[in-house]
């Protein structure tokens, strides 16, 4: 019998990546990575229109050279017969969602529109919606929306409606010419079957689809007497993960080398396929991806209402559980920001001289520090908060600095703050009754051992380490194994291809236990900051904004 094989492709905030695995067991047998020629439009177009802060767009012809570029090259890498190949997946980072005309065509491509910021697709980091999100909760909260429980009791600026309500607002033009408003990844399963589909997950987590529909049209016009006018634009079919939204078109086969008619799956999130590389669909498997955010996602049997979670969603994982999603606007977006804009040159020609990069010379000083030695404490908001205050104006803090503070304490406590904001979001879960009985790590920081050191102190608990090198699109050929054919399910597919665990960090009881101490003055930190102690870091956003208005 003929070997098998499945194709994920997985387009992050900088790259996309390619895998080729076998059905079989889930075996990498080639990959391929290539960075968007654009990466991420923070400061300008690329015909120069400036842009204001927190704005973060992409071009969507970088995400179509994924497909042309690296799957090719994953398949040569892997050596297989293209034929073989029983189905392609693909997952993106959510919320980015994009304006298009009815058959797909983005409008930042058409003439008189590329110089139009709110004609581009809006990357998930794009924070410049929150006062739009601000009045989505307050009216929600007015109108007692029933929904609005199942998202924390609060809407995120960086979810689909805040951003539509930002594009009605400050260019009605654009919103008028949008004809579909769409999430990345599906999007692009549309570019490559010619049909398009929606992904539960993302219709849930990010469209507010509760029980089979969105905000009703009352709801929508109390925000604004244009905004019903969406849902025509986001009125497409929706699909589980997993199942088939059509085949490759003969002009996406010519992009990927794949034949006519592969089956293609239905898009999804990226962390949420990352679940099934890791095993953690069962209920109870709680999944960090830490990356340049970080995504903790998980399944249960019932629906809970969780204060401050992202969502939770039927299906919204994976069919016949319910899906939970939380998370941190910033962990290695953080990290690089430190590396990038506040390291001393110095420290950069030191980590030259010994051939390590900045991060390991970072991590090597940072290591045999006890617990508290630093007298540093930081708080994890440089990209705002997600969970569980879900506030988009806030900004990171780092109090108990002196002039004998060094780098390197500066680092370790940036690296404590991002463990103890996932200690607040497990906690909450616990709070209300979704108890989280095992947590597994996958993601680009796992390389980083002195971050899952602490994590697991931090936590207090094990911690499974994925061994994917590209989980995310090893997720994705998971779920196009099920969209081929190849299994059932998810869970069945999971359960057969998803990766090993590398190695489990354990706490160390000790520091754990300095961790629990430090760990309170976090809480009465982030709850000072973010909790009405103070309105200090709206008010500084605020002078910022008004210094920087919007185009």
């Amino acid at each position: 019998m003929r070997q098998r094989y499945a194709v994920g492709v997985d387009f992050g905030t900088l790259s996309g990546r390619a895998v080729v695995v076998a059905v079989d067991d889930g075996a990498e047998l080639g990959s391929a990575v290539h960075p968007y020629r654009h990466g991420v439009l923070t400061e300008r177009l690329p015909e120069g229109v400036p842009l204001p802060p927190d704005w973060a767009l992409q071009d969507p012809e970088d995400h179509l050279d994924v497909l042309r570029i690296a799957v090719p090259a994953a398949l040569a890498a892997a050596g297989v017969d293209p034929r073989d190949v029983v189905g392609i997946g693909v997952d993106a980072t959510s919320c980015t969602v994009l304006p298009t005309l009815a058959d797909g065509t983005p409008l930042c491509t058409l003439p008189g529109l590329r110089d139009r910021p709110h004609a581009w697709p809006k990357l998930w980091k794009h924070h410049a919606a929150q006062s739009q999100a601000d009045r989505i909760n307050a009216v929600a909260r007015e109108r007692g929306e029933t929904w609005l429980g199942r998202y924390g009791g609060r809407v995120s600026a960086e979810w689909q409606l805040a951003k539509a309500l930002e594009l009605l607002e400050a260019d009605p033009e654009v919103f008028d010419a949008a004809e579909r408003w769409i999430e990345a990844a599906d999007w692009i399963v549309w570019r490559l079957c010619g049909r398009e589909t929606r992904n539960v997950s993302a219709a849930g987590f990010k469209g507010l689809r509760q029980d089979g529909r969105g905000p009703s049209p009352e709801f929508l016009a109390a925000l604004h007497p244009a905004l019903p006018g969406l849902l025509a634009k986001v009125d497409g079919p929706l699909a589980a993960l997993g199942a088939r939204a059509g085949t490759l078109t003969a002009e996406a086969a010519g992009w990927t080398g794949l034949p006519e008619g592969t089956p293609v799956a239905v898009g999804a999130i990226d962390a949420h396929v990352t679940a099934a590389a890791a095993r953690c669909v069962a209920p109870g498997r709680m999944l960090a991806v830490l990356g340049t955010s970080t995504c903790l996602i998980m399944n249960a049997d019932d629906c809970h209402e969780v204060p401050g979670v992202c969502g939770v969603v039927d299906g919204g994982v994976s069919a016949g559980s319910w899906g939970y999603e939380a998370g941190q606007s910033g962990v290695g977006d953080i990290f690089a920001w430190y590396v990038d804009r506040a390291l001393p040159a110095s420290y950069a020609e030191q980590a030259r001289r010994r051939g390590v990069s900045p991060y390991e010379l970072l991590d090597s000083l940072a290591a045999e520090q006890p617990v508290g030695g630093h007298g540093l404490l930081a708080l994890d908001w440089h990209s705002g908060n997600r969970s569980v205050l879900m506030d988009h104006e806030l900004s990171g803090v780092l109090v108990g600095l002196t002039l004998a503070t060094r780098p390197e304490e500066i680092w370790r406590a940036l690296l404590e703050a991002t463990a103890f904001g996932a200690r607040t979001v497990v906690e909450a879960f616990t709070v209300a009754g979704v108890p989280v009985r095992e947590l597994t790590a996958a993601g680009g920081l796992t390389a980083n051992r002195l971050l899952l050191r602490i994590y697991a102190d931090v936590l207090g608990r094990p911690l499974h380490v994925l061994d994917a090198a590209q989980p995310a699109a090893l997720g994705a050929a998971i779920h196009a194994a099920v969209a081929g054919g190849a299994y059932p399910d998810v869970l069945t597919a999971s359960e057969a291809m998803g990766a090993p665990h590398r190695e489990t960090f354990h706490p160390d009881p000790a520091r754990a236990a300095a961790y629990d101490e430090l760990y309170a003055e976090y809480r009465a930190l982030h709850d000072h900051f973010g909790r009405g102690g103070t309105d200090v870091l709206h008010r500084l956003r605020a002078l910022r904004n008004r210094a920087h208005p919007t185009p």
